[in-house]
């Protein structure tokens, strides 16, 4: 008997009922969590989904039980199930339970998933399908970052059934993380036979990255793959052409003609490319292919008529260059009649042509449009 009158004996008796009730009570609720969570992956009904959270719940509350690793097993598979089959979050829960899923998961030792594989790839599968959704939720509202994060939870599980790593190069370049789409690019393409549109996003993803070197070798590359592509090889010439590389387009630029023969475009740019490496006659072909297609094009008018008027400057006697050049000069400052570069040709030309009155006329405008 001590000081307050208690037995301790019986005090001690008496605890270690009471903690044997509760064990009792914790390891009931444990089992009827389990049958409720089995009923549930046989009927798929979510009121046995609720049941094993309640229970599951209760068992939780003993503090040993909540570090318990079949405990938090269980836990983890209910509430990845929730997370997964009740999208739309009727379950009433404290917080989200991809959350709570990932609080049982990490209370978890590495070692001793070993003996719950099935388990772990259950609960791995649900929270795959639940960021996925959460994913697709983010991009109807255009949050890319919220979609890109989502993913990355993905890709982290490690599910084979799930491959989102195109969704991160597509999502990464969208959120302006360029490193790390070409990353996640160059990964799709090691894998082998990516199709052609990855070689493309790639190479934008390069070119965003503000890296020249590494657009050329997607492309060359994409060209090696793919050599009847047309986006890939007109993205090639659109390279070489920001980059004045004349004589890397001129031997490709009859192939992108044929997908594209009436390009106004790329018929000027073959005649320039031509131009620029000394093929003249082919030049000369090309613009009046662009004349062709368009009559008023001012930059094939004045690029075929300084090609004939050089040929004039050389040889004074060649009546066809001097026809030429005098109509198709004439043509040019008709369409831009104040442009400097039709008035200095026509300068030149009215100079070794001997037509002094025009001369005169095309010298004062000059004038005129240098004091302005």
């Amino acid at each position: 008997m001590n000081k307050l009158g208690l037995c301790l004996p019986a005090i001690v008796s008496g605890l270690l009922m009471l903690l044997g009730s509760v064990q009792t009570s914790a390891q009931s609720n444990y089992k009827e969590s389990s049958n409720s969570f089995a009923r549930y992956t046989k009927s798929g009904d979510l009121k046995n989904l609720e049941n094993a959270k309640k229970f599951i719940d209760e068992t939780y509350k003993n503090r040993r039980d909540s570090n318990s690793v079949r405990v938090n097993v269980l836990r983890a598979m209910i509430y990845s199930s929730i997370a997964y089959a009740d999208s739309t979050r009727t379950v009433k829960n404290p917080k989200d339970p991809i959350d709570i899923t990932y609080e049982s998961v990490n209370k978890i030792k590495k070692r001793d998933w070993e003996n719950y594989t099935s388990e772990s790839n259950y609960i791995k599968q649900n929270l795959a399908a639940s960021h996925i959704y959460k994913a697709k939720k983010a991009l109807e509202k255009e949050d890319y970052a919220g979609a890109y994060e989502s993913y990355l939870k993905v890709k982290g599980l490690n599910v084979q059934n799930y491959d989102v790593t195109y969704n991160l190069a597509l999502l990464a370049s969208q959120t302006g993380q360029h490193d790390a789409a070409i990353g996640y690019y160059n990964d799709l393409l090691q894998k082998g036979d990516a199709p052609v549109e990855y070689y493309l996003e790639l190479a934008e993803a390069h070119k965003r990255n503000g890296d020249n070197q590494g657009v050329l070798n997607t492309l060359h590359e994409a060209r090696t793959k793919f050599p009847e592509n047309k986006q890939v090889l007109l993205n090639l010439i659109q390279l070489f052409a920001q980059n004045n590389e004349y004589k890397a387009i001129a031997p490709i630029i009859d192939e992108a003609i044929a997908h594209e023969p009436e390009d106004i475009d790329l018929n000027y740019l073959a005649g320039y490319a031509n131009e620029n490496v000394g093929n003249i006659e082919i030049a000369k072909r090309y613009y009046a292919k662009v004349l062709r297609l368009d009559p008023n094009n001012y930059e094939a008018n004045l690029a075929l008529g300084l090609i004939f008027l050089n040929s004039f400057l050389q040889d004074g006697d060649n009546v066809e260059a001097q026809y030429q050049a005098q109509n198709l000069l004439l043509k040019a400052n008709e369409i831009r009649p104040y442009d400097v570069n039709a008035l200095k040709s026509l300068s030149l030309y009215y100079e070794r042509s001997g037509d002094l009155a025009q001369l005169d006329r095309v010298k004062l405008l000059l004038n005129q449009l240098s004091n302005n």
